[in-house]
């Protein structure tokens, strides 16, 4: 099981910090996953830790969004600065027995998801 928390209505510039607790799974082997969707689109990667602690990042949000992972409470974090308003979307948790499964728009096990609204 993943649940999100910490979404919400920001201004442009502003921050916000997501989380997601995990339960269910090996967290500590797994990679980990932030995507976002807006309506009528595809789900999109946006950040990504391994179980080794490396990072990548899209780069719509590269240099301003910072993943992390807490194995000793299995949780993992998206720390979310400078936002913009193309930000705004729901944003979703996810993982899955393989980093291509972590990686995939379609496959993997996924959270229920949070709004993020950034207003201009």
């Amino acid at each position: 099981q993943l649940v999100e928390s910490g979404g919400g209505l920001v201004q442009a510039g502003g921050s916000l910090r997501l989380s997601c607790a995990v339960s269910g799974v090996d967290f500590n082997r797994n990679a980990m996953a932030w995507f976002r969707q807006t309506p009528g689109k595809q789900r999109e990667f946006v950040a990504v830790i391994r179980s080794s602690g490396g990072t990548s990042y899209s780069d719509s949000v590269k240099d301003r969004f910072t993943i992390s992972r807490d194995n000793a409470v299995d949780t993992v974090s998206l720390q979310m600065n400078d936002l913009k308003p193309e930000d705004t979307a729901v944003y979703f948790c996810k993982t899955g027995q393989t980093l291509a499964m972590v990686l995939s728009a379609t496959m993997g096990y996924w959270g229920r998801g949070t709004q993020v609204t950034v207003s201009s």
